[in-house]
């Protein structure tokens, strides 16, 4: 990819229909649980880093528009970490241009991150995500822009 900056594939994010239960079967793998679940997501790390991300139904709606629109059309998420938000923007106008169909424009999160997501060449979600910036940090969470 000319003139884009390359992501880092850093996270997998799951839609889960009882968090409790999928956090004790993580931890059970060896992933450490970060976050209060009673918001409805937890991040779990694993010893090398990577991070699995749990979410209810209700926190993926706030989050995640073409999730919104059909549950059905997906249950996880493969993130990419990006080095600025203006990198998420140029790769999703990239990516959609491309080919790759939009699920959620770029916006900017109620975490704190700039995020887009895209799908690839078998519809399987992937999100593009910035730096997190505690002072861009927003709540109540507002929805995110329908595609």
């Amino acid at each position: 990819m000319r003139g884009v900056a390359r992501g880092d594939l850093h996270m997998l994010n799951v839609v889960v229909a009882d968090l409790a239960a999928s956090m004790a079967f993580y931890r059970r793998l060896g992933a450490e649980a970060q976050g209060d679940p009673a918001g409805g997501h937890v991040q779990l790390r694993t010893p090398g880093g990577f991070s699995l991300e749990l979410d209810t139904a209700e926190s993926a709606a706030r989050w995640h528009a073409g999730w919104r629109a059909d549950p059905s059309s997906a249950r996880v998420v493969v993130g990419f970490a990006l080095p600025s938000p203006d990198a998420v923007d140029r790769l999703y106008a990239e990516l959609t241009a491309a080919g790759s169909r939009g699920r959620q424009p770029p916006f900017d999160a109620f975490w704190g991150a700039r995020y887009a997501i895209v799908t690839d060449p078998d519809g399987n979600d992937v999100g593009l995500m910035g730096p997190v910036v505690e002072s861009r940090r927003s709540w109540p969470p507002a929805p995110s822009p329908d595609p």
